[in-house]
């Protein structure tokens, strides 16, 4: 099985293969550390200000910056240009004539992909606020009390950068650590499914009534 895995690891000190992903995927798992780097700073570096100023200064400073540089740039590569006598014509001209339609197709498969998950958020909420099964409400609920100390020791926007920097680590730790994970992982699944097969077997709410025998007939 020499060529059965792209992304196999070799043992002799070669580097590893990665297999190939998309652009997102390449930047959380760290592929382009220089471009990782750059949307990580500065996205961590816009949360920040976001938590101690208003959304709309954040973007309006934000707004400013970006144009003062572009405009700066534009500038000196005119002058440049001028002195020169060179004709580079416009330094974003590549950037212009980009194509940043989203097309119908697009925006159909998006919304779908969308609807299809709200219907199923929306089906399993009312399965579990309904008590369709015990455990998993039971389960529910415990996840409901959890998130009751999770909202009193962080608030909102603390949560959302704990996610940002998750987004940007957790991956690449996974990715580099999987073998091990994995088995920690699946030791916690076997756990928790002993526990539950226990509490459905403890608890007879919500079983169907066992099949009237021959003898009780």
């Amino acid at each position: 099985m020499a060529g059965g895995r792209k992304s196999a690891r070799i043992s002799n000190g070669n580097a590893v293969q990665l297999p190939e992903r998309g652009p997102v995927e390449s930047l959380i798992y760290w592929r382009d550390v220089k471009k990782s780097g750059i949307v990580f700073g500065a996205g961590l570096i816009t949360l920040l200000a976001i938590a101690c100023f208003s959304v709309i200064s954040v973007f309006a400073y934000l707004s400013i910056l970006a144009l003062a540089g572009t405009v700066s740039f534009r500038i000196y590569k005119t002058v440049m240009a001028a002195i020169q006598k060179t004709s580079e014509g416009h330094p974003f001209k590549e950037y212009l004539e980009f194509d940043l339609t989203i097309s119908q197709e697009r925006v159909q498969q998006v919304t779908s992909v969308a609807v299809a998950h709200v219907n199923g958020f929306t089906a399993e909420l009312r399965r579990l606020f309904l008590v369709d099964d015990l455990v998993d409400s039971l389960k529910f609920g415990v996840i409901l009390w959890f998130m009751t100390y999770i909202g009193a020791w962080f608030n909102g926007m603390t949560l959302v950068m704990l996610a940002f920097v998750s987004l940007f680590t957790l991956p690449k730790l996974y990715e580099s650590n999987k073998q091990s994970i994995d088995s920690y992982l699946d030791l916690v699944r076997t756990k928790v499914t002993e526990i539950t097969d226990k509490v459905k077997v403890a608890i007879p709410i919500g079983k169907k009534a066992p099949v009237e025998s021959e003898k009780d007939k």
